[in-house]
């Protein structure tokens, strides 16, 4: 991720936590609102320090239009009552560890929480990593890779490691398309075939990691449509709880995690792309793409969503 792109991931996360912490404090006394100071929290703050004015009035906008819509799907968020509500920023060793939540809404006596994963104008579900030295397979789903997959990768990188050597760029190697990418989406797709075929568990699984073992809303602002996008990811049925005094004015159903891989394939008409499809509406695409300018012995996948579960509610929220 640049500097830029991530600067800009950290002041919409600045503007979520202020947005939340005014609709909070609507319903409840502000004291009893809390922002946790870690050092993600002042990362944030340097950076929407940073920012100019009228762009954080846009991207308070976005936050606030988010902030109200979730105070009506958890109206136990904004309960009045005794209880202090802590607004914290996860830390980036969170994310690694497989936590896509950026910001907890944390109760803080009872230990109620809910997470938000926060986007500003993309919708990644992940950003991962293939090298000689990752073995994506224990990492991702727990089945360690095959020694079918090494032999097949192994060439792959002593060639980029080569080209690094020599200073290269990306740019400069012939057939980067046949000699890189699909070689290694080909090894990357019989492995994933090859785990499915070993463990039962490897749909649910692969899921899990792509969206983490806990429940969590997806918030995504669309700043040239003016529209905040909330997405819930309800994969254990704890998202959608009633408070002791009002219920959700929207149910959220389950959605059901998936058991059986359809089908993975390169996308139609493309060298870098390759779809992966599971049962119970399950869809998502591997873009593999350099980082960087210049040659390195690894490469990152961009993961999207192709298609997604009916039990993954989609609320469109405007703002002006």
């Amino acid at each position: 991720m640049s500097s830029k792109s991530n600067d800009q991931g950290r002041f919409f996360e600045m503007a979520c936590l202020l947005a939340l912490g005014e609709t909070i404090a609507k319903f409840r006394k502000y004291e009893k609102v809390v922002f946790e100071r870690n050092s993600s929290f002042e990362a944030a703050t340097r950076a929407w320090k940073n920012t100019d004015e009228n762009f954080q009035d846009n991207v308070l906008k976005a936050a606030r239009a988010m902030a109200d819509k979730l105070a009506n799907l958890k109206p136990i968020m904004v309960e009045n009552d005794d209880e202090t509500i802590v607004l914290k920023i996860q830390k980036d060793e969170e994310g690694e560890k497989g936590d896509v939540r950026d910001i907890l809404i944390i109760r803080g006596e009872s230990g109620w929480e809910i997470g938000l994963s926060v986007k500003h104008n993309h919708f990644a579900v992940k950003h991962s990593r293939l090298s000689l030295s990752i073995d994506f397979g224990e990492k991702w789903y727990g089945v360690p890779c095959s020694k079918t997959y090494w032999d097949s990768i192994t060439p792959i990188f002593i060639y980029l490691k080569e080209q690094r050597n020599q200073m290269k760029n990306w740019s400069d190697l012939p057939n980067k398309d046949g000699d890189v990418y699909v070689s290694l989406l080909n090894a990357f797709m019989e492995e994933i075939k090859r785990a499915n075929s070993v463990d039962p568990a490897f749909p649910r699984r692969m899921v899990e990691y792509l969206l983490g073992e806990y429940v969590f809303y997806k918030v995504i602002s669309l700043d040239a449509m003016r529209t905040t996008n909330i997405q819930s990811f309800n994969l254990r049925g704890t998202l959608n709880q009633a408070s002791r005094t009002k219920k959700p004015n929207i149910n959220i159903p389950i959605a059901e995690l998936p058991d059986e891989l359809v089908a993975i394939k390169f996308k139609k008409n493309s060298t870098n792309t390759v779809e992966l499809y599971l049962n119970n509406g399950w869809q998502f695409s591997f873009r593999i793409h350099n980082a960087s300018t210049k040659v390195e012995p690894s490469l990152k996948f961009d993961v999207q969503f192709e298609g997604m579960p009916t039990g993954i509610v989609f609320i469109s929220c405007q703002w002006e």
